[in-house]
C-alpha cells in the first residue's frame, strides 16, 4: 500500500546539526516518501523535539508551514550550491528574512547564583519568523563555517537524505 505523500511521519534527527536535520524532514521516494511537516502544528512539533522552543510553547503561529517549506527548499538548494562551489542562482531573500525578522533579542542579566552577568538570548516573539530563526541562524553557520566536503547525501541508491 503506498502512502499518501502529505501524510506526517516522524523526523530523523541524523545529521548532527540542525539545518541538516531541517533540510532531512523530507525524505525518500515513491513508496517511501515522507513528510514531516504538514501544517503548522507539525512544524511546531518538530520545532520541540529538535529543541529549538521550550516543549509547553502552545501558540502555533499562522504561516508556519509556508515559511517552514520555503525555508527547507532554499536551505537544500542553497546548501547544494556550496557543496558545487558555485554562486547560487537561489534566492537567500527568505533566510534573510527569517533572520532580519525573527531577530533574537540579546539582553545582559544578572545571575545572582553564580554572581555573575550574563547574555541571555530570547526569542523576541512567537512569530513564524521567530520560531524559525535558529533554523536560518543553523543554516548560515553551515554555509559560512562547516566544511562543505563533509557534508553529504548518504549512498544508499534510494536515499535522500
Amino acid at each position: 500500500m503506498i502512502e499518501k505523500p502529505f501524510t506526517t511521519h516522524e523526523p530523523l534527527f541524523v545529521g548532527d546539526d540542525l539545518a541538516l536535520d531541517f533540510i532531512n524532514t523530507r525524505y525518500g521516494v515513491d513508496a517511501a516518501y515522507r513528510e514531516c511537516f504538514v501544517d503548522d502544528a507539525s512544524v511546531l512539533v518538530w520545532l520541540k523535539q529538535a529543541g529549538v522552543v521550550p516543549p509547553d510553547l502552545q501558540h502555533v503561529p499562522q504561516g508556519l508551514y509556508r515559511l517552514a517549506i520555503a525555508l527547507r527548499d532554499k536551505s537544500r538548494a542553497l546548501v547544494d550550491a556550496a557543496k558545487a562551489g558555485r554562486d547560487a542562482d537561489v534566492d537567500v531573500e527568505v533566510v534573510n528574512q527569517m533572520l532580519e525578522a525573527g531577530r533574537a533579542a540579546n539582553v545582559l542579566v544578572w545571575n545572582a547564583e553564580s554572581r555573575t552577568f550574563q547574555l541571555l538570548i530570547a526569542r523576541r516573539d512567537d512569530s513564524a519568523e521567530s520560531l524559525l530563526e535558529p533554523v536560518a541562524r543553523a543554516l548560515v553557520e553551515l554555509l559560512t563555517q562547516a566544511p562543505m566536503a563533509r557534508v553529504q547525501q548518504c549512498e544508499a541508491h534510494d536515499c535522500t537524505l
